[in-house]
């Protein structure tokens, strides 16, 4: 039984990374060699909306990191995506320069507007790249491991875990709409012109963004994959299953769960700043609580514990919301829900879990 479901997890495993080369391979293509009038020409706006879902993706890869193999059913991850996108949405901001509309090349436009007259002093190193690309995975990785440390050694768990890592999403959410935060306030960051001093507009930026992404994508689930194979993977699986006789063999128990709750923090951080390029913009929005709710129902549908599910919900749900908010938007809460009330009544496996169904 072991070894057939180590074999599953092979194949799909082989599967998604042939997925994900084919269309770092495919999209520069069929994008910027095929011919505009071609029916198999991908279009700039297919371009960067398949790149959208794959940072959707990398984002539930986290989430099922700590909730289908640690228990923690975290419901803040918004928060870690959202830092990473502020993060990189600095890094670009400063790339305007005297291009902005108010002119002024050392601070963005909206602090002009609000009469700033000098940098604050945590958007220092911001214009750097590598600074940048740090504090990506150090701004959220930090935020988690402070949170986790007091909450694990606390020994909250549950939906009372879950409640409070709703409730620090919410606070970032208040804290980012005022304007003395320095980010933009409801707006946000937005306008940006350059990336390592490339048009960030032209299509062979956005189909290089797309295959940065996939393949980072790729990276992220190799590791989390070696995470979970790993013999900490497999302590975390039994903290998941058994906490209390875990603790009772002499695991430090706190320690497992901090670890990968920071791990899937800084996931969700190079999720996050993937996703601002090829959107155009980061801003409050991002923390709602409600998105974070998102992405534990992409986990569910998909099939959380498998990785692999996590992915597939995440495209499959996301794509079906692109669709189906084209002609009733107001109505996608709804279906998102109901997605959820079936899935958990008849996929309790979620959708991968019809192909691991062995018949009688």
């Amino acid at each position: 039984m072991l070894e057939a479901l180590r074999a599953r997890h092979r194949l799909a495993d082989l599967a998604v990374i042939g997925i994900l080369a084919l269309l770092a391979v495919a999209a520069p293509v069929l994008n910027l060699l095929v011919p505009g009038d071609s029916m198999f020409h991908m279009s700039t706006f297919a371009v960067t909306l398949l790149g959208k879902y794959l940072c959707y993706a990398m984002l539930a890869l986290a989430v099922d990191l700590v909730w289908g193999y640690c228990g923690i059913m975290s419901l803040g991850h918004g928060a870690f995506f959202a830092l990473g996108g502020y993060a990189m949405g600095m890094y670009l901001m400063r790339q305007i320069g005297d291009r902005g509309v108010y002119g002024n090349p050392l601070l963005p436009d909206f602090m002009v507007f609000l009469n700033w007259h000098e940098l604050p002093w945590y958007w220092w190193g911001s214009s750097s790249f590598p600074f940048a690309m740090a504090m990506v995975v150090i701004a959220p990785g930090l935020l988690a491991l402070v949170f986790g440390w007091l909450a694990f050694r606390s020994r909250v768990t549950g939906v009372y875990l879950s409640i409070i890592t709703q409730a620090l999403t919410y606070a970032l959410l208040l804290a980012f709409f005022r304007n003395e935060m320095g980010f933009g306030g409801n707006n946000g960051l937005t306008d940006f012109k350059d990336i390592l001093g490339f048009n960030m507009q032209s299509d062979g930026i956005r189909v290089a963004i797309l295959v940065v992404t996939t393949t980072l994508l790729a990276v992220a689930y190799v590791g989390c994959r070696a995470i979970c194979a790993s013999r900490f993977g497999r302590v975390v699986v039994a903290i998941r299953d058994a906490e209390d006789r875990a603790r009772f063999l002499g695991y430090r128990v706190e320690d497992y769960k901090l670890w990968i709750f920071v791990v899937s923090a800084m996931i969700a951080g190079v999720a996050g700043a993937l996703y601002v390029p090829q959107v155009g913009i980061i801003n409050p929005g991002e923390f709602s609580p409600l998105n974070s709710i998102e992405l534990v129902v992409w986990v569910a549908i998909g099939g959380r514990g498998t990785l692999y599910g996590a992915l597939a919900g995440a495209v499959l749900v996301n794509y079906a919301k692109t669709q189906f908010t084209g002609f009733m938007p107001e109505a996608w809460l709804f279906v998102l829900g109901g997605m959820l009330v079936l899935g958990t009544l008849f996929l309790p496996n979620g959708i991968v879990g019809l192909a691991r169904r062995s018949p009688k």
